[in-house]
């Protein structure tokens, strides 16, 4: 028995303590003397120095690395314990007794306990099998090398099965593979009984079902420390390897058919799948000597190897089948060091960027790779490899294909990570520490449309249809990995001009207790398939196929099937083309569904129902009418078009005394962030009060309150002059004599329909309400003007002012930014709305500007990695829902480069500044280029209070969804975390939906709803002015905040909410000392002998009743959260 790598040292066996780990003495502040403290740098502090330097953007990312280094790596103490289990596990294996020799297919000697480890199908095979105590055991793999990374610590375990149980052709048929399960059934059989483990599982090896392995887990508090991985394998040279070349055959078609004869003639096909899992095990103990020997005196390779698991782990590329595991990730950088792209002077950091930079450039599906030194003429080549296998990368001996199991797109999707991840590396603005190595990257929030396979048992009709009957006999009738690969490139096919990258989850099992049926292939449970959009081409109708009279044709229509049919073109070509129906951007954005569905119909026998897509299962909540199909974008450019026609019109309006020199628009509308864009409306006279003599409508008291009529605000800048007045009020009077004259003209000459007031002008045009403000650019400047006592005259920011700037100068300019980014990003303005639509369920909205949550969206298309910009409104909504939840607000600003006006130096600046001012800043501060010091607006709100309740409700928001999202087989609710929790206020005051104008942007929509006096209608010219921003829930919030400020918080939704929710304050239900003042809204009582003001609650409630007659149903007040 030999166990020379447990029975040696550890430190021997782990090729010497670890770099930093000599027995530090007690650290104490050294006296240096002169010369000592000014000597010059040694060589190895400059190439630090200089490393740092050339490499690492800044000293921090290299002591970030070091830091979490020390996170992942293993500690001394704990190693002791492995290997202490480890002898334990040593002496019980050796001390198992054997059985007696039966039939392959005799199991009766297993005990009822265990159940064999493998999928029997057939079940009859030819062969016999008896249980002899291994030949020898050895520990292979991560641990050994010193470069196993928690928190999984896995140790792996090489049994080798004695050469006595194996007869000639247990190569042929599974076998090997089940006398391999059965010598692993009998061992768990026996150490289940031990009490040294806690637990004593089954596991497939990556996912593979031929591959069965043992878990073992110590007992007690050590349970999560580590598991010891038991992995079977042949005696060396039990078989000739030429018997596994990629092209040679081992599993006969009768046998795994069942049938009783061979067919004649009948030329068997390669399995080289099977192959290679034989040869896998054949080549454990030499992969670990080729593995040490790469490691040895190169500490940067440990360090390396350990950011580069962590950095696939967050990409969940390491699971599973097919995944890039660590081993596979090992034996790459070891042959970059054969190669000599990395030498043993790199350090960890180093090693990380030559490998991500070798996969970023080398496509390994189109040109594999080998580690194979001398050129054996009879083994196979690199191209043998490329007929049977996807991906390639070739062991040392030249016999294993490490790749095998890896699909084209799983390595495209790791090409693709690479890339992006040497982007981020070289980007000075990105922190590519937090980015690359400390972001999680699940599917939902990296790809734009994600959908999912729901029954992958309908895969077994998809190898049918596509004749894949060898391939399975290949992979043990595993049809789940059979299929995956031809459907995976089926659909990049499909969408090859629409998707930068279509992606697929990795097939695995859990492990399993012992006395457990093994799974079946249809338990890995639903598939996940994730596309990310070309954002360009993603939403075309048309997909233009060759000329009709070229032999490529017929190919295409046989792919399209019956929705290929021929077109003539404008450049007067007849060509094959397939057109999708789809009128909204809404729909055309679902394109690509159609095409998933009809290709796995068409192709893979896959029905409809079995596929479950989730690219827009969000977007209902910004839909407003049963009947509309799309999502409001249409609306907002129809928006769009008539502010830049009247902008043009007042560009020219004739008669002005002082020319417009610029007009721009304010309103969330013209940015396309509104929520609910407006609709062109017509009021109905009938349904209103009439004013004859002003031509203009009132709600009238009879009926319901009638729809909202937003106005549109927009700043018209008039030019300077010597004629404009330095006095505030004269500039007032001036400006509202600009309102009259523009109203006028636009009457005369556009025969608009004007309602001018002092602050603003009312244009109602094409069915929308612009509202016209009049800005004078030395305003602010007069405004801030300030007499001091002495009598001199300075200037100082006043609030009038900074509103002022504020609406004319800087709303103006974050619109256009915005408006410009939507023309980039056309997801923007709709990742926006359900952003914003989100907050406002949340009864949230007036306690967050609306400016605030753009800007916030706008950071995840400016600011992207480690993702792409979103493509889509879901994507970009959840990853909203993640930046609130995760970023660290108390000890960073969150800096948006909006057009790229700040260089790195800025944002050094800023973040320095903000540090050293941070009590002084608003609690959440956002820094673009206009205003890098401010904050304007975040500057008000939101409180600390509020924001810590966003966080909490984006975090838990974002977790049911992700769960819903990713769970096709339960109903979907995704509307769900659009419902606030009401059960966290003191008092709900219900309102009467007929006086809630808005009320059918709720997120549930009413069942029945009122008519509100207006039809749509964008030609109207003549009308009388409709009622304008009129919501009478606004008015009473409003009142309700002026009388009760004091004592509550008023929250509500403005999109149709029937709740307004209150919170009373805690402070002011403290006794307070009896005097006049004090009596708003109080009581007097009597406390210890002395008069005291509490809050008098039931008048609240009363005078909330009150203030709201006609508007409130009732009031509901939760006494049992407090005591009157």
């Amino acid at each position: 028995m030999a166990m020379e790598a447990m029975a040696g040292s550890p430190e021997a066996a782990r090729g010497g303590r670890r770099r930093g780990e000599e027995a530090a003495p007690a650290l104490r502040p050294a006296k240096l003397s002169r010369a000592e403290l000014y000597r010059p740098p040694t060589s190895e502090e400059l190439s630090r120095l200089k490393e740092t330097e050339d490499l690492f953007h800044s000293s921090l990312l290299r002591l970030q690395i070091e830091e979490l280094l020390k996170e992942v790596t293993l500690k001394e103490t704990k190693k002791k314990k492995i290997d202490a289990f480890l002898c334990e596990i040593n002496s019980l294996l050796n001390a198992i007794p054997e059985t007696l020799e039966t039939e392959l297919t005799d199991q009766a000697w297993l005990s009822k306990g265990v159940k064999v480890p493998f999928l029997q199908v057939p079940f009859n095979v030819k062969g016999k099998f008896r249980f002899l105590p291994p030949a020898e055991l050895k520990v292979v793999g991560s641990y050994l090398l010193g470069t196993c990374i928690k928190p999984e610590v896995n140790v792996d375990v090489a049994v080798t099965m004695p050469r006595e149980i194996f007869q000639d052709k247990d190569n042929l048929n599974q076998r090997y593979h089940r006398k391999r399960a059965l010598y692993l059934a009998h061992i768990a059989q026996h150490l289940s009984k031990e009490k040294l483990f806690s637990s004593v599982k089954f596991a497939y090896m990556n996912g593979n079902h031929l591959k069965p392995i043992l878990l073992l887990r110590p007992q007690g508090k050590d349970e999560k420390m580590v598991t010891v991985r038991l992995h079977a394998c042949p005696p060396p040279d039990l078989f000739k390897a030429s018997r596994f070349y990629p092209n040679k055959n081992n599993v006969r078609t009768a046998w795994f058919m069942e049938q009783s004869i061979p067919k004649e003639g009948f030329i068997e096909p390669p399995t080289p799948h099977y192959n290679n899992s034989i040869l896998c095990d054949t080549v454990l103990l030499s992969h670990l000597h080729f593995l040490s020997n790469a490691a040895a005196d190169f500490p940067g390779m440990k360090d390396g190897l350990a950011l580069l698991k962590v950095w696939l782990n967050q990409r969940q590329l390491s699971k599973g089948l097919g995944c890039f595991s660590g081993f596979l990730i090992s034996m790459l950088v070891a042959y970059l060091l054969v190669k000599r792209k990395i030498v043993k002077m790199m350090s960890g950091y180093q090693v990380l960027r030559s490998t991500l930079q070798f996969l970023a450039t080398t496509d390994l599906s189109e040109t594999g790779i080998s580690l194979a030194k001398d050129v054996d003429a009879s083994l196979p080549i690199l191209n043998d490899f490329h007929q049977v296998f996807e991906v390639v990368f070739v062991d040392p001996s030249g016999l294993v294909n490490l790749c095998a199991d890896v699909t084209a797109s799983k390595y495209h999707q790791v090409q693709f990570e690479a890339k992006r991840s040497m982007e981020i590396l070289d980007d000075r603005m990105v922190d590519g520490f937090q980015v690359l190595l400390m972001t999680a990257k699940p599917m939902l929030r990296t790809f734009d449309h994600v959908f999912h396979l729901k029954h992958v048992s309908k895969l077994q009709g998809a190898c049918k249809k596509m004749e894949l009957l060898n391939e399975l006999m290949d992979r043990g009738g595993n049809y789940v990995a059979t299929a995956l690969p031809f459907i995976v490139s089926l659909l990049t096919r499909g969408l090859a001009r629409r998707a930068l990258l279509l992606a697929h989850s990795l097939p695995q099992v859990p492990e399993w207790p012992i006395d457990a049926e093994p799974p079946k292939h249809k338990d890995v449970g639903p598939l996940t398939f994730g596309i990310l959009f070309v954002p360009e081409f993603a939403a075309t109708v048309l997909e233009k196929g060759p000329q009709a009279d070229h032999p490529e044709a017929l190919d295409f229509r046989t792919f399209w099937g019956e929705k290929s049919e021929l077109r003539r073109f404008q450049d007067g070509s007849i060509c094959e083309a397939v057109l999708w129906e789809a009128d909204t951007v809404c729909q055309k954005r679902l394109i690509p569904e159609q095409i998933v569905r009809h290709l796995l119909k068409l192709h893979a026998d896959i029905p409809e129902s079995s596929i479950c897509y989730m690219g827009a299962s969000l977007e209902s909540v910004i839909r407003t009418g049963k009947k509309v199909p799309g999502t409001g974008e249409e609306a907002m450019v129809s928006v769009v078009c008539s502010y830049d026609d009247l902008s043009r019109k007042l560009w020219n309006l004739k008669g002005l005394p002082l020319t417009v020199t610029a007009v721009q628009g304010v309103h969330p509308a013209l940015r396309y962030t509104d929520v609910f864009p407006p609709i062109p409306m017509k009021p109905i006279y009938s349904f209103h009060t009439r004013i004859r003599t002003k031509h203009l409508l009132l709600p009238s008291e009879e009926k319901p309150c009638p729809a909202y009529v937003a106005p549109l605000k927009i700043i018209c800048h008039m030019e300077g002059s010597g004629q404009w007045p330095q006095d505030k009020e004269a500039i007032k009077r001036i400006k509202a004599a600009f309102h009259l004259q523009l109203a006028e003209l636009l009457q005369q000459q556009h025969q608009l329909v004007c309602r001018p007031a002092v602050t603003h002008t009312d244009v109602y045009k094409d069915g929308y309400v612009f509202r016209l403000q009049v800005a004078y650019h030395r305003e602010p400047l007069i405004l801030k003007e300030v007499v001091t006592p002495e009598g001199m005259l300075k200037y100082q920011d006043t609030e009038a002012s900074q509103q002022l700037e504020m609406e004319t100068l800087h709303l103006p300019y974050l619109t256009s930014s915005l408006h410009g980014l939507q023309q980039q990003h056309p997801v923007f303005g709709s990742t926006c709305r359900l952003a914003k639509r989100w907050i406002s369920a949340q009864l949230l909205g007036d306690n967050i500007s609306e400016e605030c949550v753009d800007l916030l969206v706008a950071f995840l298309f400016v600011h992207p990695a480690p993702f792409t910009p979103p493509s889509s409104p879901q994507v970009g909504f959840l990853r909203f829902l993640d930046l609130l939840a995760t970023f660290d607000w108390k000890n960073n600003p969150l800096i948006i480069n909006l057009n790229a006006g700040l260089t790195d130096a800025d944002c050094t600046e800023i973040k320095s500044k903000f540090l050293a001012d941070r009590s002084r800043l608003p609690v959440m501060f956002i820094a673009t280029p206009k205003d890098r010091w401010s904050s304007m607006w975040t500057r008000e709100q939101p409180s600390v209070q509020i924001l810590q309740r966003l966080l909490v409700l984006a975090s838990e928001s974002l977790r049911a969804l992700e769960e819903q999202l990713m769970d096709p087989l339960n109903s979907q609710d995704v509307k769900m975390v659009f419902r606030p929790p009401l059960d966290f206020y003191d008092v709900l005051i219900h309102l009467n939906p007929n006086q809630i104008p808005r009320h059918l942007e709720n997120v549930d929509r009413p069942v029945k709803s009122f008519f509100r006096g207006v039809v749509k209608n964008s030609t109207a010219t003549k009308i009388l002015f409709p009622v304008v921003d009129y919501d009478p829930v606004q008015c009473y919030l409003q009142e309700l905040r002026d009388a009760f400020s004091d004592l509550a918080l008023f929250f509500y939704d403005k999109h149709g909410g029937e709740v307004i929710a209150v919170l009373w304050k805690p402070l002011s239900f403290q006794p307070q000392p009896f005097k006049v003042s004090n009596m708003k809204g109080r009581m007097v009582t009597t406390l210890n002998n002395e008069l005291v003001c509490v809050p008098n609650v039931e008048a609240i409630l009363e005078d909330f009743e009150v203030l709201g007659e006609g508007l409130v149903k009732n009031v509901e007040a939760r006494t049992e959260k407090w005591t009157i």
